[in-house]
């Protein structure tokens, strides 16, 4: 369970983030989208405690993060858009690294599972410096998953992939939240957050202006239409503009 109570984030006079609240549940894929600028990485950062929040608490897996970050962190696997890798490490090594940092006894096993579903069983030897962007992403993924996480936190996560490994990686998430963790997906791809959500978090000028089942916030801003994640963005953020704007015809 990922619970954030309260989350505000200043940097001197500006204020990033303010007064946000909301929980992901076991087995829940929640959304996270907004124009840019609206706070998304902000918040990002402060619930993976990459930096301190101003005010407000964060909960992972039930563990307050501020009071005790290492077990909290221990429960939570956070994939940003850009993988960071180690040049010298070759991809069975960096999954060996993961394991003996998080304790994984039966790491190989794991490890060779993983690798499997991403497609990767055949890169075990190869260094960050050999492989395409995509599968850096997957490499990414697969270090992040090995510890068997409850809380997981994706950025952009289908950045480099090609059209195999998006409908895996989609697969995957599915997967992962069956299988009970809460996830939190960030993505300006609003047609994988309405295949791979189950709520959506609505973002502008770091305040939360709608929050809850897509069933829910569609209903609360379709006004009798049937809309389109897309469509209730824009209403929800008030880009009357684009939300105006013809199909575009094949």
């Amino acid at each position: 369970m990922i619970e954030v109570s309260g989350l505000t984030k200043r940097y001197g006079e500006f204020t990033a983030v303010r007064d946000l609240s909301f929980i992901v549940q076991p087995g829940e894929v929640m959304g996270l989208v907004g124009p840019n600028g609206a706070g998304k990485t902000t918040t990002l950062r402060c619930v993976t405690g990459i930096i301190p929040p101003t005010q407000g608490t964060t909960r992972l897996g039930g563990i307050e993060l501020a009071a005790d970050p290492v077990a909290a962190k221990r429960q939570l696997a956070f994939f940003p858009d850009e993988p960071r890798l180690f040049e010298y490490l070759t991809v069975w090594q960096h999954l060996n690294f993961v394991a003996r940092l998080y304790g994984v006894n039966d790491w190989t096993e794991r490890a060779g599972q993983i690798l499997h579903e991403l497609e990767m069983a055949d890169k075990k030897e190869l260094l960050p410096g050999e492989l395409s962007r995509g599968m850096k992403q997957k490499l990414t993924i697969a270090c992040g998953l090995l510890h068997r996480p409850q809380v997981i936190i994706f950025d952009e996560p289908l950045t480099g992939l090609d059209p195999g490994g998006i409908r895996r990686m989609k697969d995957v998430m599915k997967r992962l939240a069956r299988d009970g963790a809460a996830i939190i997906l960030s993505s300006h791809l609003l047609s994988l957050l309405e295949e791979v959500c189950t709520h959506v978090l609505i973002l502008k000028n770091g305040e939360k202006v709608a929050h809850g089942t897509m069933a829910e916030v569609r209903t609360r801003f379709s006004h009798g239409d049937q809309l389109s994640l897309e469509e209730v963005f824009f209403r929800a953020t008030g880009d009357s503009e684009n939300s105006a704007l013809p199909p575009v015809l094949p």
